[in-house]
This record gives structure tokens, C-alpha cells and sequence, in this order.
């Protein structure tokens, strides 16, 4: 494009190559309402996927779980969460955001109450799969309606801040709230929560949220759906059975196989339909896919993190939920910070690598740090550091991701794009969780049985005290998290490499980002 096209563009005037969803519109008055909306709705999607982790207990207790199947309170919400964001975002840009996000957001709130009501195992096993759904319909249409609503330089580096900030702290959110409920009220009230919050949320989209469908320019590619989702699913229920299995068990080396399979003969395939799924100069584009990498390599590490401190915190140093819950609130506090007073007054002046890159070193020193862990107490001293610099990374480093991934995307690509983003953040949490987890219980196992069998031969007598026993399974347990950190944090390491070298886009105030005006330009990229 010529300086002359670009000062146009920037203008708000088509210039000879800007497509006419390029041009600028009048900002909505009502738009930083919309914003509210919308992050109140993310946030409800995003800390459903934690909430229920320390009610679960509580759950498994009331209704008969076995221990077994305990494990599907989660892995069905993940499953489908993951499995349909594709088509979800489809969806999206095929009916229009606001109805789309409308739909979810009464969806989500009554798979919530059922869930809530639960009298068998098996309702809410299905009514958390029902929440997944609903979320994937909710997730990409909030993101969309985030950037089509904010494409101003300063207005939209504030908007994807606070964005930013929920997507990176509502995961602690939810450990926090899921310990308060849990205490105070009952675990059900982790799912009731949902309800009036989606009340909410609905009726400030129907009053505040604005959106035009692009219904003539979007058709739905079935043969994607079912290879697009039906490999995510696979690879997302593979992560989740690798946990209780091992990654050598058939069942998991069987749906790894068979959801790459899938994900393979559906990135032919979009290169054949002529209305794909998910077209691909969308994820060619290098700056975009770029921020898809770096977010899934980011999240790897970070829900590792979130699952060892939880464990850490209850049952090595026995704080309570509620405890646990407000021990990652100073975290929540950092990734504000850098979200919101970091992130969004820096992106519109600078590269959006020089956010991404410096906040994924920061990530990763904040993991390495808690390599030196014990199992003695030592939260003020090694945890509360570690969390602080872990969230301050993540608010610098989330932000401009998202905002990048989203950036020149056309009005009738936002939604699947934005389900894009979303997939990224989930199969990535769904990999991190199940390999990390692996490593640690296997390091553990390792460790203790090496460590009992040389305290046996030392002692002699009647055998080991329950002291001395209970002291080397702790050891083993933290010894365990630390390793698997360490490997968190070298990911972490690999999340800062991609985005230095993949993501060269310039701040917006000197310039749209590379291929950000033109689909025929991001196609070449």
C-alpha cells in the first residue's frame, strides 16, 4: 500500500486498496458499556474452567463420584469448550456477534442451574459439557465484538487491557471464588454463581452492544466442522486421559494419532472448500500466527503452574480453600497492572514483540524461581515473589497477543478468528495441564520410592515413623512441582523466542501492521 493509501486508511477514507470493512465508522457512543459487558461475560467463561476445581471434592462427596470418573467434572467442559470453538466463531460471524453472544450468554446460564440442581453424576457431567458448548459460542463472539467495536489506536490498546488482564487472571479468579463459594455456601453455588451474572451480562447486550452480521459473505464449511473439531476433541480428550493413563497408554497414543490425523486432512481440505472453516491466509499471516503460537506455548506453561500451587498450597501447607483462593490474589493484582497500566498505554507507541517478549521473560524467571521451593513453608519468601513476576508477565504478554492475533482481520473473519485465539489458549491449557502434571507424579514417584527405600535401609528397628514417611512424601510431592515447573518455565523461554522472531508488526501509531488492510496482502505474507 502507498503512504498515500495508508494516510488515507488511517484517516477513515478508502484509499485504491482498502477494502470498504477498512473504512472507519463512528465510534459508539455506548461502547465502553459494551466493554463492561463483554468482560463480564469472559470472565464467567474463562473462571468456569477453574471455579470447580477445589469444589470438586465437595461435589464428588455429595453425589457419589467415583474416583474414576471425578476427573469428567472437568474434562467435560474442556472437551467440548475446545472441540466447538471453531465452529462457534463460525457461528458467530454467520448469524452476527451480538446474537451469537446473546444466545451463549442464556445457554451458559441454564447448563449452570442444571449443574447447580445436579442430583446424579451423570446430569452434571452433562450439564458442565453443555457449559463447554455454550462457551465456545460465547468466547469468540465477546472477542469479535471486542475488536469491531474498538479500532482506535489508544481506545483499543485500553480495550484489549482489560480484555487482557481477564483472560490472564480469571483462571486464578476462579481458584479464588471457587474457595469462597465452596467455604461459605456450598459447591454448588460455583455453578449457581453463573446465573445472575449471565442475567446481567444479557441485558447489557441487548442494551449496549452493537453489531451488523455479514450474512452475505459467510457460509458454513460442514466437512470442517467435522474434521476441524472432531480433531480437537481428540487431542483435547487425549491431554485429559494422559493424566490418569500415561501418554504410552494406547487409548491416548491412539487419539494423539488420530486428532493430528484429523487437523491434517482438515488444513487440506481448507485449502479445497470453497467456504472454509477457518481460511488460511488467517493463520499464514506471520504476525498472527505468531501470537496463536506464542499464546499456546504460554499457556502450557502457565496452567502447569496453576495446578502445582494449588496443590502445593492445600496439602503441603495446608491452607484452607479460602486460604488458597486469596494466595493468588496479589497474582491477579500483577497481571492488572500489566494489562491495564503497562500493556495498554505502551502498545499504540511501540512493537507489540517489545511487550510480548520482555512479559514472557518475566513469566519465566517468576516459574524458575519456584524451582527452589521445600516443603517447608515459604510462601512470603519464594511464592508470593514468583507470583508477582508471573502475573506481571502475563498482563505485559496477553494483551498485545490478543490484540495482535485480531488485528486487520475482515468483519465476516473476526469470529472465527477470535475462536482461533481462544483455541490456542485452550488446547494449550489442556496439553500443559495433562504433560505437566505427567512429569511431576512421575518425578514424585520416583523420588519417594528411591528416597523410602534408602530411609529403610538406614533404619533399623521397627521401620519408619509416620513422621519420617509423611516428611519424604511431602519432599517428593514438591520435588515433583518443582521439576515440572522447570520445564514450564523453558516453555515459557520458547513462548518469548516465537514472538521475537515471528512477530514483527509495528505499533499502530506508525503504521497498520504487515497485511493488516487486505486479504489478498495476508495470503502473501
Amino acid at each position: 500500500m502507498s503512504d498515500a493509501s495508508q494516510e488515507g486508511a488511517a484517516a477513515g477514507a478508502p484509499g485504491p486498496t482498502t477494502p470498504s470493512w477498512a473504512v472507519s465508522a463512528p465510534p459508539d457512543p455506548r461502547r465502553w458499556w459494551g466493554l463492561v459487558v463483554i468482560a463480564i461475560a469472559q470472565l464467567m467463561v474463562v473462571l468456569d474452567a477453574t471455579i470447580v476445581n477445589i469444589a470438586l471434592p465437595s461435589a464428588q462427596r455429595d453425589l457419589g463420584i467415583s474416583d474414576a470418573n471425578r476427573q469428567w467434572v472437568i474434562t467435560a467442559y474442556t472437551l467440548a469448550f475446545g472441540g466447538l470453538l471453531l465452529l462457534g466463531g463460525r457461528i458467530a460471524d454467520l448469524v452476527g456477534r451480538k446474537r451469537t453472544f446473546m444466545i451463549g450468554l442464556v445457554g451458559f446460564a441454564v447448563a449452570s442451574g442444571l449443574g447447580g440442581a445436579a442430583t446424579a453424576p451423570g446430569l452434571l457431567f452433562g450439564a458442565r459439557a453443555l457449559q463447554g458448548a455454550f462457551a465456545a459460542l460465547l468466547a469468540p463472539s465477546a472477542l469479535s465484538l471486542l475488536t469491531t467495536t474498538f479500532t482506535i489506536g489508544k481506545e483499543r490498546s485500553k480495550a484489549f487491557g482489560i480484555y487482557g488482564a481477564i483472560a490472564g487472571g480469571g483462571a486464578a479468579i476462579g481458584l479464588m471464588a471457587g474457595g469462597l463459594l465452596t467455604e461459605y455456601l456450598t459447591w454448588r453455588w460455583c455453578l449457581y454463581v453463573n446465573v445472575p451474572v449471565a442475567v446481567i451480562a444479557f441485558t447489557g447486550a441487548a442494551v449496549f452492544l452493537r453489531d451488523k452480521p455479514e450474512r452475505d459473505r459467510v457460509h458454513l464449511d460442514v466437512p470442517g466442522v467435522v474434521l476441524g473439531c472432531g480433531g480437537l476433541v481428540a487431542i483435547v480428550y487425549a491431554c485429559s486421559e494422559a493424566q490418569p493413563r500415561g501418554w504410552g497408554d494406547g487409548l491416548v497414543v491412539g487419539l494423539l494419532a488420530g486428532g493430528v490425523l484429523l487437523l491434517g486432512v482438515f488444513a487440506w481440505w481448507q485449502t479445497r472448500a470453497r467456504h472454509p472453516l477457518l481460511p488460511l491466509h488467517i493463520v499464514r499471516n506471520r504476525n498472527r500466527g505468531g501470537a496463536f503460537l506464542t499464546m499456546g506455548l504460554a499457556v502450557i506453561a502457565l496452567f502447569g503452574m496453576f495446578l502445582f500451587m494449588t496443590y502445593y498450597l492445600q496439602t503441603v501447607l495446608g491452607y484452607s480453600p479460602v486460604k488458597t483462593g486469596l494466595a493468588f490474589l496479589p497474582m491477579v493484582a500483577a497481571i492488572v497492572v500489566g494489562s491495564t497500566q503497562i500493556s495498554a498505554r505502551l502498545l499504540h507507541r511501540i512493537p507489540p514483540r517489545f511487550l510480548m517478549v520482555p512479559g514472557a521473560l518475566l513469566a519465566s524467571v517468576g516459574l524458575f524461581t519456584l524451582r527452589f521451593l521445600t516443603a517447608a513453608p515459604a510462601y512470603v519468601s519464594h511464592v508470593l515473589p514468583a507470583m508477582l513476576l508471573v502475573g506481571l508477565g502475563m498482563g505485559l504478554t496477553f494483551m498485545p497477543v490478543m490484540a495482535t492475533a485480531t488485528s486487520g482481520v475482515a468483519p465476516h473473519d473476526s469470529g472465527v478468528t477470535s475462536a482461533t485465539v481462544n483455541t490456542a489458549q485452550q488446547v494449550g491449557g489442556s496439553i500443559g495441564t495433562a504433560l505437566l502434571n505427567t512429569i511431576a507424579t512421575s518425578t514424585s514417584a520416583t523420588f519417594i520410592a528411591s528416597r523410602l527405600a534408602a530411609a529403610a535401609r538406614q533404619t533399623t528397628g521397627p521401620g519408619l515413623t509416620p513422621a519420617v514417611r509423611d516428611g519424604i512424601v511431602k519432599s517428593g510431592v514438591v520435588h515433583g512441582f518443582t521439576v515440572a515447573i522447570g520445564v514450564g518455565s523453558a516453555i515459557m523461554l520458547l513462548a518469548a523466542l516465537v514472538a521475537g522472531l515471528m512477530v514483527n508488526g509495528r505499533a499502530p501509531k506508525h503504521g497498520p501492521m504487515p497485511a493488516a488492510n487486505a486479504e489478498s496482502a495476508d495470503a502473501a505474507v
